[in-house]
């Protein structure tokens, strides 16, 4: 509908006529729209020309009539939205399973269920202080700075003030507040901020130091590099090298990392393949069995050992392998996990640099991450070998062999395929074990660290930098500043906590981790969001490992998920036929079709089940709270952050324990 205008009025007429296009309820668009001329109020309504106000106000109320039904429109979608998603709450809380009912993990009930009761009543208080504190802006306090509230405190000791019921109460509580719970929740936040300042300089260092290699494009140089294997040994560097490959009922990725490895350029009189295989399950043994005899049985000098008691996790079988009368023929050892796919050339560009005087530069230690990695076999030995006193027997060698004098070279231009955990309870898992290890390895190690004869500024490095700062500070504040402090400043508004702690350091520093991997850049909010996530849990785990409670010594194989489909596997046939392939090989592909089609016939038969993680469920609700209360304070900066974590740890507690495939992407765009 568009009206007409008189073109005798268009000089006199002062103001803006509405133009309203409409083909049918539910679809219009208004042009322009203000409040009638002077003209339509100064006539009687006979005295207007034909058509004039009538029309105009026609116009208005259809105007208006329009925007009341977009209105009810929007209120009716955004009530069925709410109730769409409480009743998918309502059904995933009634039908799922909490995280405190997986009966894999092998720890207390009771002492888990500590740290969730903990957030719990925090999550409670925070709710009886959001609904007083609201109540408390409906009678007249103020909430835009603490001082303001401070003068209607001594205003109201005036005793010609009469004071209500609720105005002594909430005195009361604010008296209480200025005495006694802002003091030492500012000091505390003090503390973190303090040591969240330290550990961002270490990351600035860390990140520029990456950064100007990746610019400068610095990297390890061995001093002599190998000959060409088909003009034989010669005067070439080639030792023997023992490969070996621990692995625990991991049957979709057994394949793949026996291929690589028995495709690796080396002399096959000089390598020795171990396949450690400590998997319960027959089917699973039988595989990789049989894996291995078809590899024996093309050339490749590849064993299998299955140790009949399965003790100490995987530093036991690295351990008991160790043991074997023929290791000692052999000068290095390098390990691959189940997942790992090594290159055929990873030999050949890592062995040459033991030929080196010195192995590595400043202080010459990193954690062994325990796989990818090559060993000299008299470093383990001189170190005490394997031990399975911690979950984390990879950082617990690479400690002892650097207090004993050995150096450590990291190769920066050496990669190797790996998988990441197929979905989040795998990941959560990992990473609980990964960050309750260091510390019970700290609590093991002090006592070796201060009485070993290395240097003070090696001393100071493991002591303060590796355990101190990136393991045990770093989860402390990041949970406590941001998720605990941060909302119960809104509640207790006396201590504060500045700005640039908020938002803008935490901004500068994730820019700087992202420079040195610009292709990261598409994948860096959904790793924030992730990671933001895994605070509770890396909190959770350094806590129990520090203080050896209950889940201190979990251990859960991460799963994994393996090539997803027969197609990829095709492709390696097609691509070399006569060779072969790291993925797979050409006779063994009608097998790996069949158990494909039946792993996927299993999987369909599998009935989903919705996973409740009640810590991340609670901090949702106690961040969401205190989003709530800093409306009434206008602090917008505190909104945004509140409600954007509340908002990621409500849509990780509730939700389906399926593949986190784009979580993966991200991850391994940041690696």
């Amino acid at each position: 509908m568009a009206p007409s205008l008189y073109w005798w009025a268009k000089e006199t007429h002062r103001g803006t006529p509405v133009v309203v296009k409409m083909e049918n309820p539910n679809n219009w668009s208004m042009v322009e729209l203000e409040s009638p001329s002077d003209e339509d109020f100064i006539y009687p309504n006979d005295a207007v020309p034909k058509g004039g106000r009538n029309k105009n106000a026609k116009q208005l109320t259809w105007v208006l009539l329009l925007k009341a039904h977009k209105a009810a429109g929007c209120l009716t979608s955004i009530a069925a939205a709410f109730f769409s998603l409480a009743s998918v709450v309502r059904r995933r809380v009634s039908a799922g399973r909490t995280d405190s009912t997986d009966t894999s993990a092998a720890e207390n009930p009771t002492v888990k269920s500590r740290f969730y009761s903990c957030i719990k009543a925090f999550l409670w208080l925070s709710l009886l202080l959001l609904g007083f504190e609201i109540a408390a802006y409906f009678k007249g306090w103020h909430f835009g700075k603490p001082d303001l509230q401070l003068q209607r405190l001594y205003s109201l000791t005036n005793p010609f003030v009469v004071k209500t019921v609720f105005d002594s109460l909430y005195s009361n509580w604010v008296l209480i507040r200025v005495e006694y719970l802002a003091p030492p929740l500012q000091f505390l936040a003090n503390v973190c901020i303090v040591l969240f300042l330290i550990q961002s300089v270490d990351r600035l260092i860390l990140c520029l130091g990456c950064f100007w290699i990746k610019i400068m494009k610095i990297k390890p140089v061995a001093k002599q590099g190998l000959v060409d294997l088909e003009s034989g040994d010669g005067d070439g560097y080639f030792p023997m090298v023992l490969v070996q490959i621990p692995m625990c009922n991991e049957k979709e990725v057994y394949q793949q990392s026996i291929a690589a490895v028995c495709n690796l350029d080396w002399p096959k009189g000089k390598l020795l393949i171990q396949i450690l295989d400590d998997s319960d399950d027959p089917t699973t043994q039988s595989l990789i069995k049989e894996e291995v005899h078809k590899w024996q049985h093309n050339g490749a000098n590849i064993i299998y050992r299955h140790r009949v008691i399965r003790d100490g996790y995987k530093a036991g079988n690295l351990k008991s392998a160790m043991n074997c009368s023929y290791v000692k023929d052999y000068e290095f050892v390098a390990i691959f996990d189940a997942d790992f796919q090594p290159n055929p050339d990873f030999l050949t560009r890592t062995i040459p640099h033991f030929k080196q005087q010195v192995n590595g530069i400043f202080l010459n230690f990193f954690g062994f991450n325990g796989t990818a990695g090559v060993w000299r076999i008299k470093a383990l030995e001189e170190s005490g070998g394997w031990l399975e006193r911690t979950t984390v027997e990879d950082m617990d060698i690479a400690v002892r062999a650097h207090l004993h004098g050995w150096k450590f070279i990291f190769l920066n231009d050496v990669e190797c395929q790996c998988e990441l955990p197929e979905s989040y309870e795998a990941y959560r898992k990992q990473q609980h074990r990964w960050h309750s290890g260091p510390m019970q390895l700290f609590r093991l190690c002090l006592p070796a660290i201060i009485q070993s004869k290395i240097s003070i500024w090696k001393k100071a490095n493991m002591i303060f930098l590796f355990f101190l700062l990136r393991k045990l500070i770093l989860p402390f504040y990041s949970f406590t500043l941001f998720c605990i402090i941060l909302p119960m400043t809104m509640f207790i508004p006396e201590a504060t906590l500045p700005s640039w702690v908020v938002c803008y350091v935490p901004a500068t520093i994730t820019f700087l981790n992202i420079l040195p991997a610009p292709k990261s850049f598409p994948f860096i909010v959904p790793y924030l969001l992730f990671e933001n996530t895994m605070s509770v849990t890396k909190f959770n785990a350094m806590v129990s490992g520090l203080f050896q409670l209950g889940s201190a010594y979990e251990w859960v194989v991460t799963k994994k998920s393996g090539r997803s489909s027969e197609g990829d596997l095709i492709s390696l046939v097609e691509k070399e036929p006569t060779k072969h392939q790291r993925g797979s090989s050409e006779p063994n592909l009608e097998e790996m079709r069949d158990e494909i089609k039946q792993q996927e016939k299993r999987a369909s038969r599998k009935k989903k089940h919705n996973r409740i993680y009640t810590k991340e469920l609670a901090l949702a609700f106690l961040l969401l709270t205190a989003s709530a209360r800093s409306l009434l304070s206008a602090q917008g900066s505190i909104f945004t952050s509140c409600s954007f974590k509340g908002y990621r740890f409500f849509a990780r507690g509730v939700r389906f324990d399926r593949r986190t495939s784009g979580v993966n992407e991200s991850l391994r765009a940041l690696s």
